[in-house]
């Protein structure tokens, strides 16, 4: 989370009263999941929500990979932030023939991509430590694991600015290695982009807008973001970011919404 985080939901349209017409359809750039809070949005406040991925993973190759000239088995610590990183980190070392130390341990971002490490190995509670939002809430882990060897971050080709320079604070020796690109998704099939409220969540997907619609102009559309790295992108492009978060009053991307949608769709 940002050390200092905006105290109110909108930003640059929060002074522009007519930013808040009614709301009908919201977009969100990641893929559609069984269960979600944005689902109980759709229902409160009568709009659509639509899911559509704006990036996609694709993994390195073998030949791609050793040019690094790291191997598994000299990493006994691994930090995984997405299930990306799980699945490139396994699927690597399986067609290297790298076998996988059953003492490694594993520092998880979130519990869900603990649980997601299920599908991969035995699950034992000694071996795998995770926070709820990142793994800069394990120091004591860190700090109580930092002397049994090296650290290995399975990343995409960009790295993890925000973990190195954690990591680098609690002086813990770690290596980055990049083992999938994030790509801009074919987004060919929405033809026209035309909702009400788009929702980002990385970057990477304000670059894949522009990929797939050069000529884009925001017009009524509001424009959502989690997190700095997303809200800059969005400023920097030329956009109006209209909803942001976290912040205090809404940590988490369906509070900003609840709250725009009650000025909204009174």
């Amino acid at each position: 989370m940002p050390k200092e985080m905006p105290t109110k939901p909108t930003t640059i349209a929060a002074k522009k009263t007519n930013r808040y017409k009614k709301v009908k359809s919201i977009l969100l750039s990641q893929p559609k999941p069984e269960r979600s809070p944005y689902f109980e949005l759709e229902t409160k406040f009568n709009v659509t929500v639509d899911w559509r991925p704006f990036i996609q993973v694709e993994g390195y190759t073998e030949k791609e990979f050793r040019r690094q000239r790291i191997r598994h088995d000299e990493y006994p610590n691994v930090i995984f932030t997405s299930k990306s990183a799980i699945e490139n980190y396994f699927r690597l070392a399986e067609e290297m023939r790298f076998k996988i130390n059953e003492m490694n341990k594993y520092f998880c971002a979130t519990e869900a991509i603990a649980n997601y490490l299920q599908k991969f190995i035995i699950f034992r509670k000694r071996k795998v430590f995770n926070g709820t939002k990142s793994v800069t809430e394990l120091t004591n882990y860190f700090n109580k694991h930092k002397e049994t060897g090296p650290f290995l971050i399975p990343c995409s080709e960009t790295g993890n600015p925000e973990v190195a320079n954690y990591l680098k604070s609690l002086k813990v020796k770690f290596h980055e290695s990049p083992m999938y690109h994030t790509v801009s998704a074919n987004l060919s099939d929405l033809k026209e982009i035309k909702y009400d409220i788009i929702v980002f969540f990385s970057q990477l997907e304000i670059k894949s807008l522009f990929d797939n619609f050069a000529d884009f102009v925001q017009g009524d559309t509001r424009i959502a973001a989690f997190g700095n790295a997303a809200a800059k992108a969005v400023v920097d492009a030329g956009l109006i970011l209209d909803i942001q978060a976290p912040t205090l009053e809404t940590p988490s991307m369906t509070m900003a919404l609840e709250e725009y949608l009650k000025l909204c769709n009174k």
